[in-house]
């Protein structure tokens, strides 16, 4: 990586020892270990004693010294905390570190606020800093926002695949610092899918698929990448790079999930309320674009699906590798997190889905499968033109669909992409 792109002097060794196997191999270890028989995937990883420490128990562990002397601005959400708990604006405010303004993202600061729900800044209750929203008016940071800041640094947790919008916002942040010249330092975290699943298509050409929130980042629809990882991968790309720092995890692997981490689930969202759900979304989630329910509104979304047309059988007897499907009736209610879901107060049939190997599952798959087979049902709808292309950034996924293609065909016409992408990531990698 370019010589602009700092990592932490206290987690160089475990970086150098990562890159140096890669750059000795010539080889994508997640693609290795994703080979038949290879030892990496045979065996789950063992956390750290204690657990995986985060970028932010990294930096708290140091007393914040990097961050001294700085004005800082801090992007963060509700899951922004310590193993402990304790909120990364206390972390860093309690070794003297000066945080000038707060960034929040969708969902907001203390992430209650519905899906696409435009979220108000002003002032942190708790903190007492100015709060400035990057999804309401605007979802990048002004100038202004930036021109009293010596370092913006990040520390959000990440869902992992590209229309989960944080991404898109760690990468326009990346940008508005680049823009405002200033250093952008990423907490990182882990990748709630792991390091070695990558999956789905890469995005159309802008002229084809406007660009979005939604469909921002690079590489296929399931990246593999930490935010750190995402971050030197997206500024090793920019024409003119950033002044980038990285302050990389302790004892995360690359084909750990969050069961191996040894760390409590915090929700980064109000819907993805676990783990579990977590593995699901990528797939579940595109369920987003038709007129069918992904669970919202219920007490379990992204693991509940299905419409009062939809044939449970059907959807219960769909086979994908590490996920069980089960007939299920369900009922969506308005709540904070839903306000106006589909079919409320209406009886759903579907299927409730669960994950029986987390490291084995692949949610593309599951995903494609599942409009493959709600695509038989009269009353099945795309919820609106183009709403499926926004969603994955593409328009071959719903052509692929509408001609009738198999679940294994479209799947497969990724393999190429992805292959590509597992070679052109490897400098950006840190585990």
């Amino acid at each position: 990586m370019s010589g602009l792109v700092r990592l932490w002097p206290f987690a160089a060794v475990l970086v150098t020892a990562a890159c140096g196997d890669n750059a000795l191999t010539g080889s994508d270890p997640a693609s290795q270990a994703q080979r038949p028989g290879a030892a990496a995937s045979a065996r789950p990883p063992a956390a750290a004693a204690g657990g995986v420490r985060v970028g932010l128990e990294v930096l708290d562990a140091e007393k914040g010294v990097a961050l001294k002397g700085k004005k800082v601005g801090l992007i963060a959400h509700a899951a922004s905390v310590t193993s402990e708990g304790h909120q990364a604006v206390d972390v860093l405010k309690r070794h003297g570190v000066e945080v000038v303004r707060i960034f929040s993202p969708e969902h907001g600061l203390q992430g209650r606020a519905a899906a696409g729900e435009k979220v108000q800044g002003g002032k942190d209750p708790r903190s007492g800093l100015p709060l400035v929203s990057l999804y309401g008016e605007k979802t990048k940071p002004s100038a202004e926002d930036l021109k009293d800041l010596d370092v913006l640094v990040y520390d959000l947790q990440d869902g992992g695949v590209r229309f989960y919008t944080y991404v898109s916002t760690l990468l326009h942040c990346l940008d508005a610092a680049g823009d405002a010249g200033i250093e952008f330092v990423v907490l990182d975290r882990p990748n709630p899918l792991g390091g070695e699943r990558v999956e789905g298509p890469v995005s159309d050409p802008r002229d084809a698929v406007p660009a979005s929130l939604l469909n921002l980042a690079p590489g296929p629809l399931v990246h593999g990448l930490t935010t750190g990882e995402m971050a030197r991968y997206a500024n090793a790309h920019r024409e003119k790079e950033v002044r980038l720092t990285i302050v990389p995890m302790k004892g995360w692997k690359r084909n750990m999930v969050w069961a191996d981490t040894g760390r409590t689930w915090v929700a980064p969202s109000p819907n993805l309320r676990t783990p579990e759900a977590a593995i699901a979304y990528p797939g579940i989630a595109l369920v987003e674009a038709t007129n069918a329910s992904e669970g919202r509104g219920t007490e379990a979304p992204f693991l509940l699906l299905g419409a009062p047309w939809a044939d449970s059988a059907a959807l219960a007897a769909l086979m994908v590798p590490g996920f069980a499907l089960e007939a299920a009736k369900f009922t969506p209610h308005a709540a904070e997190a839903a306000p106006d879901p589909k079919y409320k107060d209406q009886e759903c049939s579907g299927v409730r889905v669960k994950v029986t190997d987390a490291r084995a599952a692949k949610p593309y798959t599951l995903g494609v499968a599942l409009l493959a087979s709600l695509r038989k049902g009269k009353e099945f709808a795309w919820r609106s033109e183009g709403a499926l292309d926004r969603l994955v950034g593409t328009r071959k996924l719903r052509e692929a669909l509408e001609k009738g293609e198999t679940v294994d065909a479209i799947v497969d016409t990724d393999a190429p992409a992805i292959e590509a992408f597992r070679k052109e990531r490897r400098e950006a990698l840190l585990y």
